[in-house]
């Protein structure tokens, strides 16, 4: 399937969803495995088409906007920062989840502490090497389970998986976790990213069923 028909059964599929009244609810389940979801032991594979060969030699993480000191990080400069794992839950829009996925990388609140963001920073906006962009309220992106991870599993983030970097927010469904993610920007207001000009939630919360906007 070409990227463009690829792009467009997975909006239409969105659309359809719609359609049939799915709408966030107004209390959050207590439950582990979110609302309308059903669990998997395989992991699924979801992008926009494109897996991009990423020579490790070349890859680049920049991190700009409002901050005090923008960051352009090797992958030698990236791993030189503080690493950890972590185990978490793994919850997709498209209604799977998958419990105790193991991660490992470098904390976001690492990044946001080397880049020391301005004040009126309140939203982050990801970009990746495939064109994929995806937004996040600032606090979303400050828990201690929010990584941009390069490990998974012990092994290496595979490729259709998101390798060699992928950003992980367990709280949210998982298309706000950016896969071979290039670019961090700190921002004052927010912008809108690929699926959420398509329809999807701004803010994507499992736990009310907020998928779509």
């Amino acid at each position: 399937m070409s990227k463009e028909r690829h792009l467009q059964a997975k909006q239409a599929w969105a659309e359809k969803q719609k359609a049939r009244g799915v709408v966030a609810r107004t209390e959050a389940s207590r439950d582990r495995l979110p609302p309308g979801q059903k669990l998997t032991s395989g992991f699924p594979v979801l992008d926009l088409g494109v897996q991009p060969e990423i020579p490790l030699p070349e890859w680049r993480l920049k991190i700009d906007g409002l901050v005090e000191k923008p960051a352009t990080l090797s992958w030698e400069a990236f791993h030189a920062l503080p690493q950890v794992e972590d185990v978490s839950d793994f919850h997709c829009v498209t209604t799977w989840s998958k419990f105790d996925c193991r991660w490992a990388g470098v904390p976001f609140t690492t990044l946001y502490e080397l880049v020391q963001p301005k004040p009126g920073a309140r939203f982050v906006y990801f970009t990746s090497f495939d064109g994929y962009s995806t937004n996040v309220a600032l606090e979303k992106c400050l828990d201690d389970d929010v990584l941009v991870a390069t490990r998974f599993e012990g092994g290496p983030i595979p490729k259709e998986h998101g390798g060699p970097a992928r950003v992980i927010i367990p709280k949210l469904y998982a298309w706000k976790g950016a896969k071979f993610v290039s670019g961090i920007t700190f921002l004052a207001e927010d912008k809108l990213g690929f699926w959420e000009v398509r329809g999807y939630s701004n803010t994507g919360d499992p736990w009310t069923e907020d998928r779509y906007a």
